[in-house]
């Protein structure tokens, strides 16, 4: 038998939610997770349908020193085309109408329920954005996938991968450009960007034995993908382990020297919005490591009510959906 108040809010559940007045206590979401990334992410249109196609350079065309009488041979760049895809993310919050009927005020307790699910829906979109990959076709191409191998035979990305030198206990930073030109999110054609709502009002559900009961319904779906125009802005530090870091950055990796080349990788940061992306460890050691060194590289201050930490005036988000156990990038 499943166990109750797992899938749908019970008694106690609606009572948690009640200050000692009746009313719905304001709820201290102690699970949620940082989702900053999507505040981030520039949104394009798709190109076609639900799809992006973009057209990627891969070799520049031949110049020639011309003398005098002389000729120039004619060339031409080279190119190839890719095709993104969007993912389809959806969900449905479904309470009992009797238990909404208990509260004195329907909407708010009704809305405690649907935030959990908007948190819940952009904690996975974060780890797509980062973790998603062709093996779950019904999601999009995340960042990682494309930025999986040091072997420049393999991928030109590599060029953007910087080896921390880790073996075991493996995370990573990104440093990403976006832009319209240079890294982006995608929605469908003809849709409106971002996260949709939709109150579908009371409903009757059936249960598996026949039994029926009416209930408050809300559907929530994100038709939403993401697409590397040029690799080039986007930086990858890998094989950071951890469990080696220190304050003073003698052992393990030193971050602020990391990503001070990080930034010489991408050709112009004046022509994106760049941003740097890590989880909570790595960015709790590049703050205390900016104590002993660098003073000047990693500064910090007050942005609606908000502590920013920036690299170089670059903002330094915090990403829980970042893993600290990731598989080494090797060539």
């Amino acid at each position: 038998m499943a166990t109750i108040g797992t899938q749908n809010l019970t008694l106690l559940d609606l009572q948690k939610r009640m200050d000692p007045n009746g009313n719905v206590a304001q709820i201290i979401e102690q699970l949620d997770q940082s989702t900053e990334i999507i505040q981030d992410m520039t949104m394009v249109e798709c190109n076609q349908g639900s799809s992006f196609v973009t057209t990627v350079r891969t070799g520049l065309p031949d110049v020639t020193w011309r003398k005098l009488y002389g000729g120039v041979q004619a060339s031409k760049s080279s190119t190839r085309q890719i095709t993104d895809n969007c993912g389809m993310l959806e969900a449905y919050s479904q309470t009992d109408k009797a238990l909404v009927d208990k509260s004195k005020d329907k909407a708010s307790f009704r809305a405690t329920e649907d935030k959990a699910f908007v948190e819940s829906m952009g904690q996975e979109l974060c780890r797509t954005i980062f973790y998603g990959d062709e093996n779950t076709p019904e999601k999009f191409i995340g960042l990682a996938p494309r930025f999986n191998t040091l072997d420049i035979k393999k991928a030109a990305s590599a060029e953007n991968i910087l080896d921390a030198g880790g073996t075991g206990n493996l995370a990573s930073i990104w440093l990403v450009g976006w832009g319209p030109l240079s890294v982006h999110g995608i929605y469908p054609e003809g849709s409106a960007a971002g996260l949709h709502q939709e109150d579908k009002g009371v409903v009757t559900v059936t249960k598996d034995d026949g039994s029926m009961f009416e209930a408050y319904r809300t559907h929530f779906k994100h038709d939403v993908g993401l697409t590397v125009r040029d690799w080039r802005n986007v930086v990858r530090i890998a094989n950071i382990d951890v469990t080696k870091l220190t304050n003073d950055a003698k052992a393990g990796a030193d971050l602020i020297n990391l990503m001070i080349e990080a930034e010489e990788r991408i050709p112009n940061l004046g022509g994106v919005r760049p941003v740097w992306y890590m989880n909570r460890t790595l960015r709790t050691f590049l703050r205390l490591q900016k104590n002993t060194k660098h003073g000047s590289t990693i500064t910090e201050d007050m942005e609606m009510g908000k502590l920013v930490t920036r690299a170089n005036g670059v903002p330094v988000r915090k990403i829980d959906a970042l893993l600290s156990t990731e598989s080494r990038v090797i060539a």
